[in-house]
C-alpha cells in the first residue's frame, strides 16, 4: 500500500487556530470523499502537533492518488504552503522510495 502524506504548516499556535483547524477538517473531508469515490484509495485521518497537521492517504498507487487530490490542494488556501510525500511501498519497507512534492498555489504566500 502506498502513502501520500500531506504536511500543512500551521501559522498560529502549536495546534493551529480554530479557523485553521476548521479549514483542515473541511479539506480532509473533501479529500476523503474524492479518493474514496474515485476508487484510488482511502483517507486515514489527520494528526495535529508541532506547528503542523499531517493528513494520511493510502492507496495502491501514490501517483494516481496524488493526481486525484492535487487539483483540490491547488485551490485550497490552507494548502498554499503545504507539501506532500509520496511513498511507494508499505510502511514496514525500509527500501520504499519517497518523493517530496509541492504544487502551485492560487493564493499569495
Amino acid at each position: 500500500m502506498h502513502l501520500v502524506l500531506i504536511t500543512l504548516p500551521l501559522q498560529e499556535d502549536e495546534l493551529g487556530s480554530s479557523s485553521e483547524r476548521d479549514a483542515i477538517y473541511e479539506l480532509e473531508d473533501a479529500l476523503r470523499d474524492l479518493v474514496e469515490t474515485s476508487g484510488v484509495g482511502e483517507a486515514d485521518g489527520y494528526e495535529f502537533g508541532d506547528d503542523k497537521c499531517l493528513i494520511f492517504l493510502y492507496g495502491p498507487d501514490a501517483d494516481a492518488l496524488f493526481a486525484v487530490i492535487e487539483p483540490v490542494l491547488v485551490r485550497t488556501p490552507i494548502a498554499a504552503q503545504a507539501q506532500a510525500i509520496k511513498r511507494y511501498g508499505d510502511a514496514d519497507d525500509p527500501a520504499a522510495r519517497e518523493i517530496r512534492v509541492t504544487w502551485p498555489s492560487q493564493f499569495p504566500q
